[in-house]
């Protein structure tokens, strides 16, 4: 029936689409029919998950919110929600801003949304989601919140401080969804080396990753946002030894200059970057680290950026996403600091930054001709299988294309031969067994 039926709009980091995998599981629980992210929201209760990291996230959720406020006033909608980061943070002027929408619940509160309609929350089904990605890979966030106080970022502001989930927690969901055919397992948090400090009174990452690579099915574990001051040592022993641990790891490191550095209060030195990094790199052999780099800080030089593209030369990260300062209300940045670079140095330099990875990962691509990968297959496509190797997380890094010329299982593993690139992606072929 049309008033069992919801849409659930999943805007922002693949955190908040957990959340969302969440509610849509408490949905179908109640006898919804719940959808997500579906082409056209023909549901008579639209839920939009907002993401407020920095200001181009928020248009973009303000955007979403306004086009479905619009529905909402012609009656195409019975009801709309508004879920998230967005609303965390600014629900007093949301509210009287869009008066369209139902409600607005922030991020932690989203459950109210069910008895909001007269259903049951059910809290024993926590661990539960419905998967929107393919059904042999998930996201598995293992904390909630972080306790850096990095100048510029508005996160802590709007989760608040860290919470850890408990070993056994994570590891039972994680086996439940190995039961269910999950292979492949993107680990997430907004700090991911911060784990466990909370609970167990030590950084309990290295323990963690070693209790699921033990769960028999999982194939691979892939770990995302890590920190790198007082970065765990010991996860470096973990990853090279587990065979199952994907020699990767996403590393935000923000920039390079000490003078920077110091601005963004993220309590690491280029010196002790560089060391890191070669550490990560001489005990881990063949790892690809993805970095995200910021332009544009309050104070930043020309000098401090030609040390941040030295650095990048340099350190050459086989992953590299980058972006703009963008001054957030209550962070140490807005507070303490004038916005002092202009919008259009800050875009000059994440094209020039841009452009040289650009060349920096062609030359990763090239230099993985003629080697034989292990790719799992996530799709058929264009006459094309497409896959990735373990140096490659769903969404944000290349892929590898395979001609179609036999039938190759979604979700299935195979010995692939890389024999060129287009673009960032790379093309193979399947070799025999």
């Amino acid at each position: 029936m049309k008033h069992r039926t919801v849409d659930i709009i999943s805007l922002g980091c693949s955190k908040n689409l957990v959340d969302s995998e969440r509610l849509l599981r408490q949905f179908e629980a109640a006898g919804y029919t719940a959808r997500h992210d579906p082409a056209d929201c023909a549901g008579n209760i639209t839920v939009i998950n907002t993401c407020g990291f920095i200001r181009e996230a928020k248009e973009e959720s303000i955007e979403t919110i306004l086009r479905f406020a619009a529905a909402r006033k012609n009656k195409q909608l019975r009801k709309l929600f508004v879920m998230g980061c967005l609303p965390e943070r600014y629900l007093a002027e949301l509210s009287e801003l869009i008066p369209e929408v139902d409600k607005f619940y922030g991020k932690f509160n989203w459950q109210e949304l069910l008895a909001d309609l007269g259903e049951t929350h059910r809290p024993e089904l926590y661990g539960e989601r419905t998967l929107t990605t393919p059904a042999h890979y998930a996201y598995v966030k293992i904390a909630e919140g972080c306790n850096r106080t990095c100048s510029f970022c508005a996160i802590p502001l709007i989760t608040g401080a860290y919470q850890s989930r408990t070993c056994e927690a994570i590891e039972s969901e994680v086996q439940a969804l190995v039961a269910r055919g999950v292979k492949e397992f993107q680990l997430i948090a907004q700090d991911l080396t911060g784990y466990g400090k909370d609970i167990y009174g030590k950084y309990s990452l290295p323990a963690l990753v070693e209790r699921l690579a033990d769960i028999r099915g999982v194939e691979w574990i892939r770990l995302h946002y890590a920190y790198p001051a007082h970065f765990p040592m010991e996860l470096l022993r973990v990853m090279r030894e587990r065979p199952n641990v994907c020699n990767y790891l996403d590393i935000a490191l923000q920039h390079s200059s000490d003078a920077v550095l110091k601005k963004m209060r993220r309590n690491i030195s280029r010196a002790e970057t560089v060391q890191l990094i070669a550490a990560i790199r001489e005990q881990v052999p063949g790892i690809h680290l993805r970095t995200t780099l910021m332009v544009g800080h309050p104070g930043e030089t020309e000098a401090d950026f030609e040390d941040l593209l030295h650095f990048v030369d340099a350190m050459r990260f086989e992953r590299l996403g980058a972006f703009c300062y963008s001054e957030e209300e209550g962070t140490f940045a807005a507070r303490r600091y004038k916005d002092s670079v202009p919008d259009a140095v800050k875009q000059q330099r994440i094209a020039q930054l841009m452009s040289r990875q650009e060349t920096i990962a062609a030359q990763v691509n090239e230099a993985k001709v003629g080697r034989t990968l292990k790719v799992i297959i996530d799709r058929e496509e264009s006459g094309y299988y497409i896959g990735r190797t373990e140096y490659d997380s769903p969404e944000v890094d290349p892929e590898v294309l395979i001609e179609n010329r036999g039938t190759l299982a979604t979700g299935g593993f195979y010995p692939v031969r890389i024999t060129g690139t287009q673009s960032f992606d790379l093309i193979g072929c399947v070799q025999p067994a």
